[in-house]
């Protein structure tokens, strides 16, 4: 085949699959970052090989919807708290113990084994300034890591991606779940989205139909022989948009991206299906994204970012027994991750840090549940952490409230700095915009 008919058949099938769908966001994002650079024929180097570092390894968890910090880690000889929830309020004789003052919610028998055991801190009081009490946008402050007044359009690990992983395989970041956090997002992005190993693929938005291929299909198609494509037609690759291609161009930047889609695709499946777990999981969503970043830390997978989520925080009605049900989950899940790391060995290496949105308000409202308030605890699991209770519990008083609110005490950009600079071993301010004081997690 002529070099004019192979470019010419390129073409056509670049245009007519990986260009011409949308890509859902199961989709590595960095591919659509990849396709943009094709468009623009501007790529002049070639993704790098997997690097295969052994480092730390951070598994963050959201609890999505806001969790009651209050009924979480309950300020139980508080007779401010009692006086606010005189229906929702624990008595101390129902709870797990801390010390003479906090104790966990009954059903957290999880964490309290790993606070006994040095492997669980609880940070007291997160929050941030000025909060806000839309979901959506608090969200997207606690995943951008910047101040309630600002918008930004990249995560704060997508910041640590492009600070510290260029050229790195595209499974550095892996995220459990359908939708690609926005902690994620990058100027170079980075990270892929599975929900099962079974189903991993990279498809389109719309399941194929009538003969036409899925994106991972055409990927896979990009890397075959040229003459499995030469029934396409069309012109030069030069009709794309810039000059020819040449050496290093954007189509081989292209092809070597579609070779990593494939490989990492592969790569995760295969790790999956012969990794076995040792933890007794729960039989929940978040048990098992747990169980699978454990098979894929277990078979050696290069990711340095885990990110799984568990939902129904938002309590606003009936809370009791939701919540309940919630912290168990939580919990247990949790810890069976903790105790499946220490038996493959490698709990040394791996730190889970949980946040939520926001706490909800002191005062429970007349539905029995509580709604959106501010400051909340983040957890800290592991065995090189600094456990036990950290930083201070907010104020109860009626005066110290932020309009019924817990005011916070510590800024969570404090405890993302520390987990940047003395677990991901990377200078935290050029992440973050500026110097936060460290709240380190070990």
């Amino acid at each position: 085949m002529s070099n004019q008919s192979q470019l010419r058949t390129r073409r056509e099938f670049l245009r007519s699959t990986v260009l011409g769908g949308a890509l859902s966001w199961t989709v590595p994002a960095f591919l659509a970052n990849t396709i943009a650079t094709l468009q623009a024929n501007a790529a002049d180097s070639l993704v790098q090989p997997v690097t295969g570092k052994d480092g730390n390894i951070l598994v963050v968890l959201q609890m999505a919807g806001g969790n009651d910090g209050l009924n979480t880690v309950v300020p139980h000889g508080n007779d401010y708290y009692h006086n606010a929830r005189p229906k929702l309020g624990l008595k101390a004789d129902d709870l797990l113990k801390l010390n003479d003052e906090l104790a966990l919610h009954r059903s957290l028998t999880g964490f309290k084994e790993l606070f006994d055991k040095g492997e669980l801190g609880i940070v007291q009081g997160v929050g941030y300034p000025n909060p806000n009490r839309s979901h959506f946008r608090s969200t997207e402050i606690w995943q951008t890591a910047v101040d309630s007044q600002r918008i930004e359009a990249h995560g704060w690990l997508g910041r640590f991606f492009d600070n510290t992983c260029s050229g790195c395989d595209p499974t550095v970041a892996v995220n459990i779940g359908r939708q690609m956090p926005q902690a994620f997002a990058a100027a170079q992005p980075l990270g892929v989205s599975l929900e099962t190993p079974q189903n991993y693929r990279f498809i389109s938005a719309d399941r194929p139909e009538g003969g036409h291929m899925s994106t991972e299909e055409s990927y896979r198609r990009l890397n075959e022989p040229e003459s499995e494509m030469s029934e396409n037609a069309g012109g030069t690759i030069s009709a794309i948009g810039g000059a020819a291609t040449h050496p290093g161009g954007a189509l081989d930047f292209l092809e070597r991206v579609a070779m990593d889609a494939q490989v990492s695709s592969d790569k995760i499946r295969g790790i999956a299906s012969r990794t076995e777990v040792q933890g007794n999981y729960p039989a929940s969503q978040l048990g098992n994204a747990l169980k699978l970043v454990a098979k894929l830390i277990g078979g050696g997978l290069s990711t340095r970012v885990f990110y799984v989520s568990q939902g129904g925080y938002d309590t606003h009605t009936n809370q009791s027994a939701a919540h309940e049900r919630l912290l168990k989950d939580l919990g247990n899940s949790v810890q069976a991750f903790v105790s499946d790391m220490k038996e493959q060995g490698n709990l040394s290496r791996v730190l889970v840090m949980t946040f939520s949105e926001f706490g909800r308000r002191v005062a429970e409202n007349a539905s029995g549940g509580t709604d959106h308030g501010a400051a909340a605890p983040m957890f800290l699991a592991g065995n090189r952490i600094k456990s036990g209770l950290l930083g201070r519990y907010p104020s109860l008083a009626p005066k110290d409230l932020l309009q019924g609110d817990l005011g916070y005490t510590v800024d969570f950009r404090s405890v993302y700095a520390g987990v940047l600079e003395n677990w991901l071993k990377t200078p935290s301010a050029p992440i973050l915009g500026r110097s936060f004081p460290l709240l380190s997690p070990v």
